[in-house]
């Protein structure tokens, strides 16, 4: 017996818990997504290349460039809707999430944070249509899970500052106007922002990758770079100012994991509905149907852990340990989904054809990226114990 197949969010009546507004702006995000994205994405991984600067205007007329953030031409939405759109960006690709996320919520959260109202007025308003790209420096070769042991300096030379280093996986590096670079000065870690062109200032792309194949991804290079005065974001102190930017991505990856997740989930139940195996369909049978049951339980419960967070951003009462809860759990789900759902298309599975091993792919990044899981494995027992286990 055989009857309409359900929605793996309908089995929790997700959208009942998004306001209009919320459906609306997911609904608008999904349909640019489904009609100038998703048609173009194998190609672009395939190719390792993608055409960033028509992305960003695209992205820019949408509307989800900063969204989260008000004023200078953002949009000024609710941390929910931003987290939808991140999901259903991510449910194309992870690079365009990336993309969407570095720009909006590091390179433009930290100018809107902590910037003067000069730089804000300079740089934001062409970010947010897109015309500009920014990218946030704070990883290096030997500093990513430990930031405060970066190497990158800026000291003082009259009224200048003339920053050394090396920043790597840094995404839109290459293709970016403006970098969000963090330096250790003598006064302690501070952020500036390094215009494209600047003399000494280079980011040679890095090729190769097996991951985020549909992103740019490069290295930053500061040889001698000098910046007037007024390069430097005034009110960043300390590691606090690019580790509150990393929260805000942070939170953007809670949604966009579940994104890629309901992709491979939508597409292995539609594959098995289709799929005859020994005479049946291969989703009337009972192992199919225990790995798609398992699969949507673990993407809902996702689902509700981050709305649930992003309930709390909008109340303003988000602490970065839930934060690192909700990081660390739907990255990690969504990877088992992906892999699972790659078993289900067999062959198939392991081709462009199909999204599943790309979003299995993306999704290891992802999995290190703004914190490895191990990170917020430890800031979670932290919290718990009160005890520090870093060092």
């Amino acid at each position: 017996m055989t009857s309409s197949p359900v929605h793996p969010f309908d089995l929790l009546a997700i959208d009942g818990l998004l306001t209009d507004e919320e459906r609306a702006i997911r609904d608008t995000v999904r349909a640019v997504g489904d009609r100038e994205l998703r048609p173009h994405v194998a190609e672009w991984f395939e190719q390792g290349a993608i055409p960033a600067r028509d992305l960003a205007r695209r992205l820019g007329k949408t509307g989800v460039l900063g969204m989260h953030l008000t004023g200078y031409g953002c949009a000024g939405t609710s941390a929910v809707s931003y987290g939808l759109a991140c999901l259903e960006l991510e449910a194309v690709d992870s690079g365009l999430r990336s993309l969407v996320s570095v720009q909006g919520s590091l390179a433009m959260y930290a100018i809107w944070k902590y910037g003067s109202e000069e730089q804000k007025q300079e740089w934001l308003p062409g970010m947010a249509a897109g015309e500009k790209i920014g990218c946030f420096g704070l990883t290096e070769p030997d500093a990513g899970s430990d930031p405060g042991s970066m190497r990158t300096t800026a000291r003082r030379d009259g009224s200048d500052w003339v920053l050394n280093g090396t920043k790597m996986w840094i995404t839109n590096g290459s293709v970016a106007d403006i970098a969000v670079v963090w330096a250790r000065t003598d006064e302690g870690v501070r952020g500036f922002l390094v215009p494209a062109g600047t003399p000494g200032f280079t980011a040679p792309e890095i090729k190769r990758k097996l991951s985020l194949r549909a992103s740019v991804t490069s290295e930053l290079v500061l040889d001698d770079v000098r910046l007037p005065a007024d390069a430097q974001l005034p009110q960043a102190r300390g590691l606090s100012g690019p580790l509150g930017c990393l929260n805000e991505a942070r939170f953007g990856i809670v949604f966009g994991a579940i994104g890629a997740a309901r992709d491979c989930l939508e597409t292995a139940i539609a594959y098995a509905r289709d799929r005859t195996v020994f005479a049946r369909s291969l989703a009337s049978y009972q192992l199919t149907q225990a790995k798609l049951a398992d699969m949507a339980l673990e993407l809902g419960k996702g689902m509700l852990l981050a709305l649930h967070l992003g309930r709390l951003k909008d109340a303003g009462h988000l602490a970065p340990e839930q934060v690192s809860v909700g990081k660390l759990n739907n990255v990690r789900e969504a990877i088992d989904i992906a892999r699972q759902c790659r078993t289900i298309l067999g062959a198939n599975g392991v081709t462009l054809e199909y999204p599943v091993l790309r979003h299995a792919n993306n999704l290891e990044s992802v999995l290190t990226y703004e914190g490895t899981s191990e990170v917020h494995t430890l800031v979670i027992g932290k919290a718990l114990t009160g005890e520090g286990a870093f060092r």
